[in-house]
């Protein structure tokens, strides 16, 4: 598999290697001799917040203890998205490490430190637990070369069951204590995510006019969904934010940048389009991946496993090409480029 780091900033590691343990020593005043080591850049994933691993070793106790962390500090320049979830993305992972894994909950990395000041390291930042196991990155393509290419369909099927097991997870998990993702004006349900993506658009075209949001907004308001289970939004539903282990097992849910209370069908909706475009029917790296699950068995298991609905999932799937537009276009403001032509989004979007 290539090499590639993907980091929307990057600093001196070595300087933040001394920051870091100065600042985990206070944190830890049982601890002597904080020492940081081996730090390095995620390979090929982590493209819009600065992400960054290492090794926390200290005494304690007279014994010598060694933690694996991860830092995930806020954008500054590099901001892809118009709302500021920071916080909000470090309270809900809190949240679902608390309520636990064992019962069917969602997996995630339990975070350890949030720190606020952005006077250390020119931002807000939060420390995390390191979970050690391989993820399908997009860079490059899964589907076109590395681990799960190299996959025996069995083992393929064996990653997609359990990669719907916690999508489902996410809808399993209690709304109670999570009024902090409610929208600015309290907002839940589809008018949050709704409103998340109309600030989106704007936002855009205080750059670049780009009629075709606007048009394409109008077509999906006008063909509102009657169904609207209520949930939580992970906002990035992809197998590529999923970690697993050696056994094709799920370790880790990961970047919660963009959560909300919007809604069960957006990250349904948000996964099947993902799974099409990277290795299903209408991939573009190759051959579809033999063993993972097709769209029908996708939505049939979810269904099953949190007994809600995926009536009008349709729409929900064109809301979320639209979400995906949206992003690409920043990446392109951010990046100097042009991801798609307005044409192209026209057709992507179904106007026009």
């Amino acid at each position: 598999m290539s090499d590639v780091i993907v980091a929307p900033e990057t600093r001196d590691l070595e300087e933040l290697a001394r920051a870091l343990a100065g600042w985990l020593a206070e944190r830890m005043p049982q601890a002597r001799d904080v020492r940081i080591s081996d730090l390095a850049y995620p390979r090929g994933a982590g493209q819009s917040h600065e992400t960054i691993l290492f090794e926390a070793h200290w005494f304690e106790g007279g014994a010598a203890r060694q933690q694996g962390c991860v830092v995930r500090i806020k954008p500054g320049g590099f901001t892809v998205f118009p709302d500021d979830l920071f916080v909000q993305q470090y309270r809900v992972m809190k949240a679902l490490a608390e309520s636990g894994a064992e019962n069917g909950g969602v997996r995630v990395a339990r975070p350890l430190w949030f720190e606020e000041d952005p006077a250390l390291l020119g931002n807000s930042f939060f420390v995390m637990e390191r979970k050690v196991g391989r993820v399908p990155v997009s860079i490059p393509p899964y589907a076109r070369e590395g681990w799960l290419r190299d996959a025996a369909p069995e083992q393929r099927r064996t990653l997609w069951r359990n990669a719907v097991e916690q999508l489902a997870a996410v809808q399993r998990a209690p709304l109670d204590g999570l009024d902090f993702l409610a929208g600015p004006a309290g907002e839940r349900g589809l008018e949050q995510e709704w409103a998340k993506y109309n600030r989106f658009a704007r936002w855009l075209q205080d750059v670049e006019p780009l009629p075709v949001l606007d048009a394409a907004l109008e077509r999906l308001r006008g063909l509102w969904p009657a169904n609207q289970p209520e949930g939580l939004v992970w906002g990035d539903a992809r197998i590529g934010n999923m970690m697993f282990d050696e056994n094709f097992d799920v370790i880790a849910v990961m970047d919660w940048e963009q959560p909300s209370l919007g809604g069960a069908l957006h990250d349904l909706a948000w996964f099947c389009v993902i799974a099409d475009t990277m290795h299903g029917p209408a991939s573009t790296y190759g051959a579809p991946l033999e063993g993972m699950g097709s769209r029908e068995e996708t939505v049939a298991l979810w269904e099953d496993l949190t007994g809600k609905s995926a009536a009008d999932l349709e729409w929900y799937e064109d809301f979320a090409k639209f979400k995906m537009t949206c992003t690409g276009i920043r990446l392109g403001h951010l990046r100097g480029t042009r991801m798609m032509d307005e044409a192209a989004m026209a057709k992507r979007l179904k106007v026009g």
